[in-house]
Order: C-alpha cells, then structure tokens, then sequence
C-alpha cells in the first residue's frame, strides 16, 4: 500500500485512501462523529456517518483517549473550511495502539507540568508550529551562507580555554590531559578556518553556564557564526541585516501556516528590511538618560536597556561601538579611540533583545597579547590562536546569532524553551 501523508492529500481528491497517525481531537453531533487525525505533516478531518460504518467502527471511535495511534480510511474531498483544506469521508478506522488518559489535555496546565512533560507537550500544534519554523530557520540558514559561498565548518565542542569569559565555562577533566571545557562559541575555529577559505560558518550547540533565569537565557543553545576574512565593522554590519532579512522574509512567505497557528502577529516583523538603523553605543546612551533610565556610561546595555532602544525603531537596530571595557578579548579597538571596541549587537524589536553579536577582529599580535593578559587568560592556551596572528594575519570580521532567540522572537514566544526541543535551563535538565 502507498503510504498517504496529509500534506500529500491535494493529489488524491475523490480518491480512496488509508493514513496513519494518532487522534488529536474528536466530537459527536447526533448520529456523526468527527475526529482530528494528526500525523506530523497536518491535521485532517475525518467524518464517519453511521450509515457508513459498521456499528463496531462507531464503538470504537467512542472508546479510544487521545493520542490513541490509528489508521484511517476514506474518501479524500476538498473542503477550504477544514484544517488544509481537506476533509476526509471516512469508512473505517483501524486501531493500532490504543490510549486512555493522555496527560496533556485541552484544559491548561502551568508551565513546570509541561516542561516535566516537554517528550509529550512537543506534540500540541503550538509546539509543532514551533519546531516547524525553528527547522525553517536553520534551512535558511545553511541556504543563506551556502548561496553566498561560505563553507561550513564544524569547531569541537571540547575546547581547552574560554571564548566568553571563564565564569561561564562548563568544566570537565580531559583524560590525563587536564581540564577541557564546553564551548562558549565556535568563533575562534571559525577564525582559523577563515584564513584558510576565506568565508566560513560554524553551526552547533553552544554552552553557557550563566546562572541566569531569565527568559531570554537558556544553558544550551545553538549558534551560528560566519567569520569573513578582509571584512571591516561596517562589511560585518551589511552581512548582518542582509542575512537576517533573508532569515525573516522567507519565514513570512513559507511558513505563513504555522504563524497563524501561533497567532503571531507579523506585521512588525515584515518591516524587517534593510537598511536598519545604526546607533553608536553613545547615542543609545543618550536614548536611555532622554527616557528617564539613570544609565551609566561604559555599562553594558542590559536586557531593559536594549527594549527601550530597540522599541525607539520599527525594525531591528545596530548598536556599534561599545566600550572596550565590556567588550571580549578578542575585539579590536577603535584606531582613533581607543576606548571604544569596533563591535556591533543586532537588537530584534518587541523587548526580544539582542540576536546578533558580532565584531571585528583584533589582527595585531602584540595587542592581542596585551588583551590577554589584561583578561587574565592564559597565554599557553591560546597559542594556536595566536598563530592565526603570526602566520598571514588580516582584517576579519564576524558575528554569532543565537538560534533560539531568534526563533523565539520570529515566534512571538513568552519565553526561550519553547523554541528549542528540550530546554536545558539552570534548574532543569530533564527530559
């Protein structure tokens, strides 16, 4: 038998034919019974008139809980008001496993209740719409780079120093080798890679180990991060708005289905279009004291900092030139002020914070010497890196985007663990 999908069922209209899947959801009305077929690919349904059935197709449907896994079979029809514009006539339905008291019902549970039960909740349509867009995202991606000529290149998760800062780093003894980490970031591979190709990306998880509870943090996450040699600040930014504009767009036109599931409402992410607004860390400042915020300059901007800036813009802003001061080892600094480092965050609309964070690279080995230390890394660590500064040094650039934030602010998400599979936060890592 061919096997039917519901995303397939366009090409079966009058047609009779048996799909697999489970029972999302059912109702009766008098001497009718309506079920909800799920299968992944759609919803479908299926309508069983008594006259039509056997008497025992009727029990049946009356007996099984929800999630109960079924085969149905019927007459494919069109019918524009269903889900997918299909509706199925069905004659008989086949039991292959049956279910009763499924945990997650139509009523509402708190949020711990669901992420105890994450293995089953991925199931409901919000979350599947979720996962849906999030496997979009990544293909965007990977097309946005590949179309471009980048090459993907895989960095080790087990890395032998910090990227981030050392006080996020999860640790772990290395055989007889010592102390190894989860990486923070596959930036600094990714520099390496970028002088031997050119234009690299890297892409995987990512580990930080932030005791942070925020909504916007997550333990682990997956990064993507391009590296392009002979790029300046100013190519870093263009590369930015351009790959995030292709990002939102092909969302807006691909996955206008599972938008609608989540009820997001996408008219601001449609101005999502280059080019954006850039603003020096000095004016975002000025920003903040203008609404009332007693910001302090060489701070970081924190996450209700970067809301009131980005709420000033009806599209994601640039804000470039940090103070040296907050900024990571690895950035130059402005030639002609040395105070400031020559790095830009990307700050998506709708308090959803910064999605991109990115800079230029310092290319002078005696300065990255200097940073080094003022950091209090370990050189010995670092030696490979510094090679990169030895041998055929150039100006480079690059920038990370965080997965899931972006995924969460193209969702119109509450929270970040809803738009990664299983959420690994502070106080959780299970399922």
């Amino acid at each position: 038998m061919q096997k039917i999908t519901i995303s397939d069922l366009g090409k079966f209209v009058g047609q009779e034919v048996t799909l697999q899947g489970w029972l999302f959801n059912k109702r009766s009305s008098g001497k009718i019974k309506f079920i909800i077929l799920r299968d992944g690919t759609g919803y479908l349904q299926c309508v069983y008139f008594k006259g039509n059935v056997s008497e025992e197709v009727f029990e049946t449907i009356e007996r099984i809980g929800q999630e109960s896994s079924i085969a149905v079979t019927g007459k494919v029809k069109e019918e524009l008001r269903a889900p997918g514009g299909h509706e199925l006539d069905a004659t008989n339905l086949e039991v292959i496993h049956e279910t009763h008291d499924y945990p997650i019902t139509p009523k509402e549970h708190g949020i711990e209740f669901l992420l105890d039960h994450r293995h089953l909740w991925l199931r409901s349509s919000k979350q599947v719409a979720i996962m849906k867009i999030r496997h979009r995202v990544v293909k965007a991606i990977r097309d946005f780079f590949d179309n471009k000529g980048f090459t993907l290149m895989d960095p080790p998760i087990l890395t032998p120093n910090a990227v981030e800062g050392t006080s996020t780093l999860f640790e772990t003894q290395y055989f007889d080798l010592g102390s190894a980490y989860l990486t923070q970031s596959g930036q600094l591979y990714a520099e390496a890679g970028a002088l031997a190709l050119g234009k690299v990306y890297t892409f995987g998880p990512t580990f930080r180990a932030e005791k942070s509870k925020t909504r916007r943090h997550l333990t682990e996450f997956w990064m993507v991060e391009p590296e392009v040699a002979f790029n300046d600040l100013n190519d870093n930014m263009d590369l930015a708005e351009e790959f995030l504009e292709y990002i939102v767009q092909t969302i807006l036109v691909e996955k206008a289905e599972e938008l609608k599931v989540l009820e997001r409402d996408t008219t601001k992410l449609q101005n999502v279009k280059r080019p954006f607004p850039r603003v020096h860390y000095d004016e975002a400042v000025e920003i903040l004291h203008k609404n009332g915020i007693n910001f302090e300059w060489g701070n970081d901007l924190g996450g209700t900092d970067e809301t009131l800036v980005s709420e000033q813009f009806d599209r994601p802003v640039m804000v470039h030139h940090y103070p040296a001061v907050v900024k990571a080892f690895y950035m130059k600094r402005d030639p002609n002020d040395e105070k400031y480092a020559l790095a830009v965050d990307v700050l998506a609309p709708e308090g959803y914070g910064e999605i991109i964070g990115g800079s230029q690279r310092e290319d002078n080995l005696d300065f990255l010497l200097e940073r080094i230390k003022e950091h209090n890394l370990p050189q010995s660590a670092f030696e490979w890196y510094l090679d990169l500064r030895r041998y055929g040094s150039v100006p480079h650039s690059g920038f990370g985007l965080g997965l899931e934030r972006t995924v969460s602010w193209i969702c119109g998400l509450d929270h970040l663990r809803e738009a990664i599979p299983f959420p690994r936060m502070i106080y959780r890592n299970t399922p």
